[in-house]
């Protein structure tokens, strides 16, 4: 069988390497892929952009693709889904109207809304007038949201006045823009990722993704600066809960509009500290660096999976896990989350860096068979262990020896967890 992965990301690496383990899968190909997924065997890049939808399809149709798999959110926004489902290619991910969960956060929010789902009381605004005047008139802190996507990194969390009206005035900036003010949520958040047919629905392992930059979960918003899985204190109690209060109600009733959800739907959530719960955002693919936690404690084959799911036949499927602790790391250039400093040579880089560890590639390509640093994330550390803190020695042990000028990372990831041990 052969598989096609879109993106380039650290996700759509470990993707490919996790695709690659399956016995059924002959040849994993990633459009475009990075240096990480060029140098696992048996995966090779191909030269095409992730929304290039046009030459996606020429190539599937061409290399007789039995599965594709969308990684990033802007293929999904592109409608790539639609494209291959139209020419009868089977392709697991949400269509671009069922991607709006993710794509426009002000459908987001008006969906869950309609449908009582429970999340933060908000408005939506795309005057800057009327937005400062709710800010002024409303209890801090305020989190101001981009409605469209930003890469992770549209959402700011303002604690003062200044903060709020300064993200009014960057995320209103575009002239079609829309930005979402919602009420901040208090707890601790946890990502709860399930994989759909549209009906059928199997849970993933719970994981903890650390936005901000700073340790103790400190300075501004970003892509991720690591994860891990799974989260402790979700009980199998709190799972049903989020499963009955939103992953099944969001399913049905976008069946009943017709536009059934086939792919990963991604809930993050914040549970206050009495076990309230509320939804944060909705993502319609794997997390990164969700996606580098779970994969390496995945046990069963993903590809029969996703190919189940395409077929709408994920009834009485499950996963089994490794039943240790993944914590991944995400290492980052000089200046993330704001405009990052690339084109640095990588020290000691190797997929592979003993037992139960595994580096996956975010941003960085290959030139004459060094690694060079191309994006603001660089390179994800993934390990295994007993405990978190077993975990996150094993990680950080690589985090210190891969090298660069300006690397930087975050030390505590899994910190809360850690402390609960």
């Amino acid at each position: 069988m052969k598989v096609l992965i879109i993106g380039q990301g650290g996700r759509e690496h470990a993707l490919a390497w996790k695709f690659k383990q399956s016995p059924e899968v002959t040849q994993v190909f990633v459009a475009p892929g990075n240096a990480g997924t060029a140098l696992e065997p048996g995966v090779e890049n191909m030269a095409i952009a992730a929304t290039d939808n046009e030459h996606l399809l020429q190539f599937a149709l061409a290399q007789k693709i039995d599965l594709t798999v969308v990684g990033p959110e802007a293929a999904l926004a592109a409608g790539i889904v639609d494209v291959f489902q139209a020419h009868g290619l089977a392709i697991f991910g949400p269509t671009q109207k069922a991607a709006q969960l993710e794509t426009s956060k002000v459908f987001s929010k008006t969906f869950m809304a309609e449908q009582g789902i429970p999340t933060a009381t908000f408005e939506s605004f795309n005057d800057k007038n009327k937005a400062k005047i709710y800010a002024r008139t409303h209890p801090l802190p305020l989190v101001v949201k981009a409605s469209g996507l930003m890469a992770g990194k549209g959402v700011v969390i303002c604690e003062t006045l200044t903060e709020a009206i300064d993200a009014i005035n960057t995320l209103l900036e575009c002239k079609d823009s829309e930005i979402v003010i919602e009420t901040f949520l208090q707890g601790e958040e946890v990502s709860f990722i399930v994989m759909t047919d549209g009906q059928h629905i199997v849970p993933l392992a719970t994981s903890q993704d650390h936005k901000r930059r700073d340790e103790g979960d400190l300075g501004p918003n970003t892509g991720g600066m690591g994860a891990y899985s799974p989260v402790p204190w979700v009980t199998p109690e709190l799972e049903e809960k989020i499963l009955s209060s939103v992953i099944r109600p969001t399913l049905a009733a976008l069946q009943k509009e017709n536009t059934p959800y086939c792919g990963f739907l991604y809930a993050g959530l914040m549970i206050s500290p009495n076990g309230e719960l509320n939804v944060l955002e909705f993502n319609c693919r794997l997390g990164d660096p969700e996606t580098q936690a779970l994969l390496p404690r995945l046990k069963s084959d993903l590809f029969a999976l996703c190919s189940a799911a395409t077929h709408s036949q994920l009834q009485n499927k499950s996963v089994e896990w490794d039943q240790r602790v993944a914590v991944s790391i995400m290492l980052c250039a000089e200046g993330y989350p704001g405009p990052a400093k690339t084109g640095d040579s990588v020290n000691n880089y190797a997929p592979y860096c003993g037992e139960d560890v595994k580096l996956f590639v975010s941003g960085a390509i290959a030139l004459e068979e060094q690694l060079i640093t191309s994006g603001g994330r660089v390179l994800c550390v993934s390990a295994l262990g007993q405990t978190v803190h077993e975990a996150q020695i094993k990680a950080l042990c690589w985090a210190e020896q891969v090298d660069w000028p300006g690397k930087f990372y975050r030390k505590d990831i899994g910190w809360r967890a850690v402390a609960r041990e």
